[in-house]
């Protein structure tokens, strides 16, 4: 009898952890839509909720131990390598020549200038991880360009606030590298399992850019056709950034250096680049090293606060639970998987999707591989959600920036964005049916 009454207590407790948990997510969320900064939210909530169900002392002791393990892990000094060198690509204007070339190359195709940003933006992902400093720069570069040929206003800021989205999966990718340290991870790997699907939406992008000139001229005039010396005379400022990728990927792939020291070399190898090219001078480097030590520090800080809110999440068995209940629904896998997206979606649409990233992860990941998917095509899969969050309504980064800047109504950029919103759930659809496009490159180049 007091078997029994043990065995009813302990679960009872258990579903009171759960309960505590899962209002503690919905109270997390709210918070988010108050505007109070992501990690402040996480760590109050990790905090309180620890507090609770364990005890003041040790929540605390917690707090001290995850803030100092997260932020002295010397594996989560490449993020701030990484941002340094997208700072250094950007200020130093490397995009705008990026840009031109592709310009010189594909401007006298119809809606040519729109598949430049698409080829422009590609490149310039190699070098740089932000999706707002992606969106932001082609923003200010190949709008005004376009408007100078009467391009369809639809196109021009629908075009660049989606190649944005480039940078979840092209690497160096800040959310491939959250990713990969949420969900303990090789970034090397997923670096490589994310160039064929971010080239894949790349190529679907410049197809509906051709397509949809070609159903209406209008939309995308011709510029005018430069000779092939003109053209093969912007290759070198194409190659520099290609060539510093290739270093990056083959060091990782062959194991030369790790991904930090990747970071310290692509850096280091952008800005001998810059300087000796007379790119950028000593503010454009100080810039770069402040706006890099802003967003570095923004990142690494929502690491730790995860990690806090991670350990919270864990003691209310939210993961198992929810793992345990996945398993034993009487739905085929992809089904489930199909319903963890939308979920991912939707949370997405109210919070800033990086954010709901980071707090449904550690919910959903154990599920996923429970049921038997790949780590890394899981990964992948999730940034993907990550791509398709920042350009649909109503919490849109890319769109708010590209707004921001051209000074376009919201209204006009969705109507531009939608057509390339088709690419990126084929994107999704090819993945989900072919995980090997994914997988290929890390079981072949890293075994």
């Amino acid at each position: 009898m007091s078997c029994i009454s043990r065995r009813y207590s302990r679960v009872v407790k258990t579903m009171d952890e759960i309960t505590i948990g899962i209002i503690s997510v919905f109270i997390l969320m709210a918070l988010f839509l108050t505007g109070i900064e992501l990690a402040f939210a996480m760590a109050l909530i990790g905090v309180a909720g620890y507090a609770y169900i364990v005890g003041p002392e040790q929540a605390m002791s917690m707090l001290a131990n995850d803030f100092y393990d997260s932020l002295e892990s010397y594996s989560l000094t490449v993020v701030p390598l990484f941002v340094l060198m997208g700072q250094i690509a950007f200020n130093a204007g490397i995009a705008k020549r990026l840009y031109d070339s592709a310009h010189k190359f594909l401007g006298h195709i119809p809606g040519g200038l729109a598949m430049a940003t698409v080829a422009g933006a590609t490149i310039f992902k190699a070098i740089c991880g932000s999706i707002v400093a992606t969106s932001a720069t082609f923003a200010s570069v190949a709008v005004p360009e376009m408007d100078r040929y009467n391009y369809s206003k639809k196109l021009s800021t629908g075009v660049v606030a989606t190649v944005g989205t480039l940078g979840v999966l092209i690497p160096p990718s800040v959310t491939l590298i959250l990713l990969g340290l949420i969900t303990q991870q090789s970034i090397g790997k997923l670096f490589l399992a994310g160039i064929i699907p971010g080239l894949m939406i790349a190529f679907f992008f410049a197809f509906v850019i051709f397509g949809w000139a070609r159903i209406n001229p209008k939309i995308g005039p011709k510029s005018e056709k430069y000779s092939w010396p003109v053209r093969v005379k912007t290759l070198p400022d194409v190659m520099w950034p290609i060539l510093i990728f290739f270093v990056i990927i083959g060091g990782l792939m062959y194991g030369f250096f790790t991904p930090t020291e990747a970071g310290s070399i692509g850096t280091f190898a952008v800005l001998v680049l810059c300087v000796l090219k007379g790119d950028i001078k000593f503010n454009g480097i100080r810039q770069s090293i402040k706006e890099a030590l802003r967003t570095a520090c923004m990142v690494l800080v929502i690491v730790a606060a995860s990690t806090v809110l991670g350990h919270f999440i864990a003691v209310t068995n939210i993961p198992n639970a929810v793992a345990e209940w996945v398993v034993t629904l009487p739905l085929h896998r992809h089904i489930i998987m199909i319903v963890i997206f939308l979920i991912y979606l939707v949370g997405g649409s109210f919070i800033d999707d990086l954010a709901f990233m980071i707090l449904a992860t550690p919910i959903f990941y154990p599920a996923i591989v429970n049921m038997g998917y790949d780590p890394i095509w899981a990964c992948i899969m999730i940034s993907l959600t990550v791509c398709v969050g920042s350009v649909i309504p109503p919490v849109a980064m890319c769109v708010f920036v590209v707004k921001n800047i051209t000074k376009v109504p919201m209204s006009i950029i969705y109507k531009g964005v939608y057509p390339f919103l088709i690419s990126l759930i084929l994107c999704v659809a090819l993945l989900f049916v072919f995980p090997q496009l994914t997988l290929y490159l890390p079981s072949v180049l890293m075994k």
